[in-house]
């Protein structure tokens, strides 16, 4: 791979425009400060849609809603992108300071537009998440583990094994590009009609549900996409130069620009649920001063840990406290994120570069945040108010699925024509032969894509637990 040819303006269900067209080039940006280039128009895009915003009301990672306002997929995803943008602004200079001769659109698109695709791509990481946080991926799953008899004869007869797969290890990243990509019942194609760049920025995991769960590679670890979408992906690969190192397995190199979206990631996570657990009072502040002071150790003036510390203890309030060490911590991580992302450039430009950019940190960095990822493990991703959220997830997605999946398969039962006119007309339900992995696709679609208030409201009316009411 090479940085002239990772970026692409050309949009999925296009015929495709080249770099050289006018209207695409940094020159147009530069004659007009007020275009909105097409990576602006993908941030755009995403913001304004729908099932961006349905993601105020997914679970992050305590339930919502509640007295004391934590983080839900949408705040999250908005500060991911946040992070995002500094780490591409930085990453970018760096890139268009190293290569000075490369011209004047390689400068253009590194220094003013990265900034905006690891924003995007950021921005709408996790908008194939299904409701109740990752319990939903696995609530999924278990379902379609859990066939038996005639229900599970049909499911493997009609489905091949790439097909079962994209059920049986259902993955929200590989959903995350189906809901960017895929028109569902529109004429339109292409779905958000998105950049090339964009999308290949959010598939962490380039692998079909065959290739993919398999934890050797980095690439591999889970899917990116599902088999309805593998062509998609494969234009995409194609036109950004993406190697395909076998060409017998749908399993490709991951994009550079993939590792910024992915820290972006990590490094909010890690540091946003300290916070929300603070708020909680499942973590003390002197655990979080602990913690968060000690990256600082090693630092020299601004960042000198004597300096922020003395900031720290000046504050009164201790929420302003957390928020004083996460700000100041994020910073730190996105230039040793920065750092760290152009010493492995030739190993990214190859594909094999085999860790999370995190995982680089120096020594004593790293330790720190695997203290930071033991902790949370032990004392929030368990704690009793997740573990609830999680088995809620599982006997409501468990549940309507075994209702929706039971009416697709036998489409012309009284029961099953009622339950299919509760699908949304975008997601098409056929009923014909050779059309089940279509028609449970559609399903799952209908489901992930809810809310976790709405996905509790339907179930309750479908097994009859609340009367529904005339609106």
């Amino acid at each position: 791979m090479n940085w002239q040819h990772l970026y692409s303006p050309i949009r999925t269900g296009s015929s495709g425009r080249s770099l050289t067209d006018p209207a695409q080039t940094g020159a147009a940006r530069i004659a007009d400060p007020q275009l909105r280039t097409s990576f602006l128009r993908d941030y755009d895009r995403i913001i304004f849609s729908s099932a961006f915003r349905r993601l105020q009301n997914k679970t992050q990672v305590f339930p919502l809603p509640g007295p004391v306002f934590v983080h839900n997929r949408l705040t999250h995803s908005l500060e991911v992108a946040s992070v995002g943008r500094s780490l591409g602004k930085a990453v970018g200079d760096a890139l268009a300071e190293r290569y000075p001769h490369q011209g004047e659109e390689f400068r253009e698109f590194y220094k003013y537009e990265l900034p905006s695709v690891i924003a995007a791509g950021c921005l709408a990481h996790d908008i194939g998440n299904p409701p109740f946080g990752h319990s939903g991926e696995d609530a999924i799953r278990n379902f379609f583990r859990q066939l038996e008899g005639e229900t599970k004869r049909r499911f493997e007869g009609e489905l091949s094994p790439n097909q079962q797969r994209d059920f049986l290890y259902f993955e929200g990243n590989a959903n995350a590009f189906r809901t960017l990509t895929h028109n569902f019942n529109e004429k339109t194609l292409g779905g958000f009609r998105l950049t090339y760049a964009t999308l290949a920025s959010l598939v962490k995991y380039p692998s079909d549900s065959l290739n993919g769960f398999n934890k050797q590679q980095l690439a591999t670890k889970k899917s990116g996409f599902f088999d309805s979408e593998l062509e998609t992906w494969r234009s995409i690969a194609k036109e950004l130069g993406i190697p395909q190192p076998d060409r017998t397995k749908n399993v490709f190199a991951r994009h550079p620009y993939v590792y910024l979206v992915e820290a972006a990631d990590d490094i909010c996570y890690r540091i946003i649920d300290f916070e929300d657990a603070h708020r909680l009072n499942i973590i003390s502040i002197d655990t979080i001063a602990h913690l968060f002071l000690s990256f600082f150790d090693d630092e020299t003036g601004y960042d000198a840990r004597d300096r922020v510390e003395k900031i720290f203890l000046e504050i009164t309030d201790d929420n302003q406290k957390v928020q004083f060490l996460r700000a100041k911590l994020i910073n730190l991580l996105i230039f040793r994120v920065r750092d760290i992302f152009m010493e492995k450039e030739a190993e990214l430009l190859a594909g094999n570069l085999n860790r999370s950019l995190i995982d680089y940190l120096p020594p004593r960095e790293l330790s720190l945040v695997k203290e930071i990822d033991a902790f949370s493990v032990q004392h929030i991703y368990n704690h009793r108010s997740v573990v609830e959220i999680e088995i809620a997830g599982y006997n409501v997605i468990g549940g309507m699925l075994k209702e929706f999946f039971a009416a697709v398969l036998d489409p012309r039962n009284v029961k099953s024509e009622k339950l299919l006119q509760l699908i949304s007309k975008q997601f098409v339900i056929k009923g014909a032969p050779g059309s089940l992995y279509n028609d449970t696709q559609s399903v799952v679609d209908f489901i992930s894509g809810m809310t976790d208030l709405y996905a509790v409201d339907l179930y309750r009316k479908i097994t009859g637990m609340a009367f529904p009411q005339i609106r």
